[in-house]
């Protein structure tokens, strides 16, 4: 796995190479999956975090933001934001209704579309399974859940990469096991592997398989992931990390970025907020982002 390249863009976030034939990953992205979710306050978001520096949208056809992250994108290019579309690396993921050979091209077009884009950055199978074809919602119910044609589902990944429609093609929480069937049968190999990353969820086994195979590990809620039922976060709020940033002068969530992206894996947070700003900061102050504490997350279990 590449280790993180100074960026040329205005951002001077580090960046990471991943697969073959696309762009440098951004190492810092905001994510726009959003409990509960309020429509003006994603877009505000989304534009707020592309006039800091972020250059990394994430979004997906089961989220209800697609048509809100391009409204900001295009909007952040009439303000003079960024130069162009081109500037932006966009990731967007097939949801488990769709996750069937006939469904996948046809789920990818409507969500450019909704993006009022050409094409995808990056396009992701958001899970590992499937579930009876109908529009992308969630909870999904246990029922409708069926035999998952991964071959089917992965040849019509390589047919939408093939077209141009997606720059690079990978998988979101794909397991070792998982992993390993998909490898077998793709002609083009997932570049990358969006998984939940953090001190409260360490993954370590498997970040270390996606290393030797070639596949950028991108980490969800590396700050913690969202609750619908609890306010407590229990890696921001962890005494120990608190005790790590404040003997450096640093914020927890700067702590963290630095130790993920010193080990190569590129982080998603949700939406922009006071963490995500002080951890552009950071990079933009030091782009070649020194690591305070490489063994932090190791630290925290």
């Amino acid at each position: 796995m590449a280790s993180p390249s100074g960026s040329s863009r205005s951002s001077k976030i580090p960046e990471f190479l991943a697969g073959s034939g696309g762009r440098p990953v951004p190492a810092l992205g905001i994510g726009t999956a959003s409990f509960p979710f309020v429509a003006e306050d994603v877009k505000n978001a989304v534009l707020a975090a592309l006039e800091i520096g972020y250059r990394h949208l994430d979004t997906a056809s089961v989220y209800p933001s697609e048509h809100l992250v391009g409204e900001a994108v295009a909007e952040a290019a009439r303000r003079g934001v960024i130069a162009s579309r081109e500037e932006v690396f966009v990731t967007t993921k097939v949801w488990c209704t769709q996750c069937h050979p006939d469904l996948v091209l046809p789920s990818l077009k409507e969500s450019l579309q909704n993006l009022q884009m050409e094409y995808v950055d990056l396009y992701l199978v958001h899970w590992p399974m499937s579930v009876k074809p109908s529009k992308p919602h969630f909870p999904m119910k246990r029922e409708d859940i069926v035999q998952m044609d991964l071959k089917g589902v992965w040849q019509a990944m390589e047919g939408c990469h093939r077209l141009g429609l997606a720059k690079m093609i990978g998988v979101s929480n794909f397991t070792m096991k998982k992993l390993q069937e998909l490898l077998q049968i793709a002609k083009i190999p997932p570049a990358v592997n969006q998984v939940e990353l953090n001190p409260a969820w360490q993954q370590k086994k498997l970040i270390e398989f996606c290393k030797e195979r070639g596949i950028h590990v991108t980490a969800y809620s590396p700050l913690g992931g969202q609750s619908r039922t609890s306010k407590i976060n229990a890696v921001l709020q962890s005494e120990i990390l608190k005790e790590i940033a404040e003997a450096r002068g640093k914020s927890v969530a700067q702590v963290l970025a630095s130790s993920m992206i010193g080990n190569d894996v590129c982080l998603e947070n949700e939406l922009i907020n006071a963490e995500c700003e002080q951890i552009f900061v950071k990079f933009r102050e030091q782009p070649k982002c020194v690591q305070y504490l490489v063994n932090c997350i190791s630290m925290v279990q």
